[in-house]
C-alpha cells in the first residue's frame, strides 16, 4: 500500500474517498435521529433511507455517464461542494424539519455521494493501472473505506450525544467543503474523456458492455444476488441478539464490534493478498461470510456467535474489493466510468430488498431461519459460480475474446468470420486479459 500511497494523485484520491465515506455515516445517523425525533415513526425513518439510499440508484449510471468528460478535480469538487450545501441547508432547518423536504434533500445527498465513489473509483484506475499498483491502491481504500464504517457511526453518536444533530450536520457540511477545496486544488488528476458521444449513446453503450462482457455481466450479476444476501442481516441482529440469544443491548453490542473487528482484519488480510488469484479471494471471503450466517443461525450462545460474526467480518473487509478489482482489470478504459457508475448503483439498491426479506423471514419464522437462509443462499452461490467461473475463463481464452470487445467474433458477419485470420496460438490463461489484449492488437497473437 505505501506503494500507491507514494504517488502524490492517489494519496488526494483515497483520502477524499476515506473522508466521503465518514462523512456518508455522519449523515445517515444525523438524518436517521433528526427523522425519528421528529415523526416517532418506523415508517418515516424507513422512507427516509428509501429516498437517500435506493431512488439515487436510478441516476447513479447516467449522472456518471455525464461527468465522465469533466476533468476529474473539477467533477469531484462540483460534487463535494454541493453535498455541503445540502448539509448546510440541513443544518438550516433541523430546528424545525418538514420531513418532505429533508427526504428531498437526502435523496439529493445519496445522489451526490454515490456519483463521487463511482467517479474516484474510476480515476483511481487510471491513477494506478500505468504504475502497476491497482491491487495495492484498492487495498489501501479498502481499509479507510472499512475503518470509517467503524469510526463513523460511532463518531456521529458520540457528537450527537454532546452536542446535538444540528452540530452534526454542520460538522459534515464543514468537510464536506473541506474536501471540496482539497480535490479542487488538484493538478494531477487524470482529464475527462474525449468521447464527444451524447451522453445517452455512451450511457446506453455502457450498459451494452457491461451486460455482454464475459466477465462483467456474470459478475455484477452474482453481485446483485449475493449483496441481496448479505444485508438480510443488519436489520435483525437486534431481534436476534435479544431473542435468540437471550441476550440484552450490550449482547447487540458485542455481535456488532465482532463484526466490525473482523472487518478490519479482513481488509488488512486482503493487503498480503496481493499475489492470490482474485477468483479465489472472491471465493473466500464469499464463503466466509455464507459460514458465518450459518454459524450465527446454530449458534446456542453469545459465545458461540461471536466467532462467526469475526468470520463474515473478515469475509466482509475482502469481498466486494476483490469484486471491484476483478471489474477493474477486466475493463477497457474508457468504460470504467460506467461499470463503476453501474456497480454503485447495484450497491445502492440491492440492500434494501435484503432488508425487506429479512426482516419478513425474521417476523414470520424467526432471526435464525433468515440467517440459515442467507448462508445457505451464499454458500451455494460460491459452490455453482466457481465452476461456471472457470468455464467462461476458459471459453474466453480458447476464442481469444477481447476485455475491450466482448464476444467480438459472435458479433461480425458470417462472411467476415470466414476470412478472419485466427491467432495459431492462443493465450496461456495464466497471461492477464490486458497482456492478450496487447499481444492481439500488436499482431503477436
Amino acid at each position: 500500500m505505501r506503494s500507491a500511497l507514494e504517488l502524490p494523485a492517489f494519496r488526494r484520491l483515497a483520502l477524499s474517498y476515506t473522508l466521503n465515506e465518514l462523512c456518508d455515516w455522519m449523515g445517515i445517523v444525523a438524518l436517521a435521529v433528526l427523522v425519528y425525533d421528529r415523526t416517532s415513526s418506523a415508517l418515516a425513518t424507513a422512507g427516509l433511507f428509501v429516498a437517500g439510499k435506493f431512488l439515487p440508484s436510478l441516476l447513479v449510471p447516467a449522472l456518471t455517464v455525464r461527468a465522465e468528460r469533466l476533468p476529474v478535480a473539477r467533477s469531484l469538487a462540483g460534487l463535494y461542494a454541493l453535498e455541503a450545501a445540502v448539509f448546510t441547508a440541513l443544518a438550516l432547518v433541523a430546528g424545525d424539519p418538514w420531513i418532505p423536504v429533508v427526504c428531498v434533500l437526502a435523496f439529493v445527498d445519496g445522489t451526490i455521494a454515490a456519483t463521487g465513489r463511482a467517479i474516484t473509483r474510476a480515476a483511481t484506475v487510471a491513477v494506478l493501472e500505468p504504475a502497476s499498483l491497482l491491487r495495492q491502491g484498492n487495498a489501501a481504500l479498502n481499509l479507510g473505506f472499512s475503518a470509517m464504517s467503524i469510526a463513523g457511526p460511532a463518531l456521529a453518536g458520540f457528537l450527537v450525544g454532546a452536542a446535538g444533530v444540528p452540530t452534526l450536520i454542520a460538522a459534515t457540511a464543514a468537510v464536506f467543503a473541506l474536501l471540496a477545496v482539497l480535490v479542487g486544488a488538484a493538478r494531477d488528476l487524470p482529464r475527462g474523456a474525449a468521447d464527444e458521444t451524447p451522453w445517452l449513446q455512451r450511457l446506453k453503450a455502457g450498459a451494452d458492455y457491461a451486460m455482454h462482457h464475459p466477465i462483467v455481466g456474470p459478475l455484477i450479476l452474482a453481485e446483485a444476488v449475493l449483496v441481496v444476501l448479505f444485508t438480510m442481516a443488519p436489520p435483525i441482529e437486534i431481534v436476534y441478539a435479544k431473542e435468540s440469544l437471550d441476550g440484552t443491548d450490550a449482547t447487540y453490542g458485542t455481535l456488532l464490534t465482532s463484526w466490525g473487528a473482523g472487518v478490519i482484519i479482513g481488509s488488512v488480510v486482503f493487503t498480503r493478498a496481493q499475489a492470490r488469484s482474485l477468483l479465489m479471494v472472491m471465493a473466500a471471503s464469499t464463503l466466509a461470510i455464507g459460514l458465518a450466517y450459518l454459524g450465527m443461525a446454530a449458534a446456542p450462545t453469545l459465545g458461540w456467535a461471536v466467532p462467526a460474526a469475526i468470520l463474515g467480518g473478515c469475509g466482509n473487509g475482502m469481498q466486494v474489493v476483490a469484486v471491484i478489482t476483478s471489474l477493474q482489470e477486466a475493463v477497457r478504459e474508457d468504460m470504467q466510468a460506467r461499470v463503476a457508475g453501474f456497480f454503485e448503483a447495484l450497491l445502492t439498491a440491492t440492500p434494501g430488498v435484503g432488508f425487506i426479506l429479512g426482516g419478513l423471514l425474521a417476523q414470520l419464522f424467526s432471526p435464525r431461519v433468515a440467517f440459515l437462509t442467507a448462508g445457505i443462499g451464499v454458500v451455494l452461490i460460491v459452490l455453482l459460480g466457481l465452476p461456471l467461473w472457470r468455464l467462461r475463463r476458459g471459453m474466453r481464452d480458447i476464442v481469444a475474446v477481447r476485455a475491450d470487445h466482448p464476444l467480438a467474433l459472435a458479433e461480425l458477419p458470417i462472411a467476415d468470420v470466414g476470412t478472419m485470420a485466427i491467432p495459431e496460438v492462443v493465450s496461456a490463461p495464466s497471461i492477464p486479459i490486458r497482456a492478450q489484449d496487447e499481444a492481439w492488437d500488436s499482431g503477436a497473437g
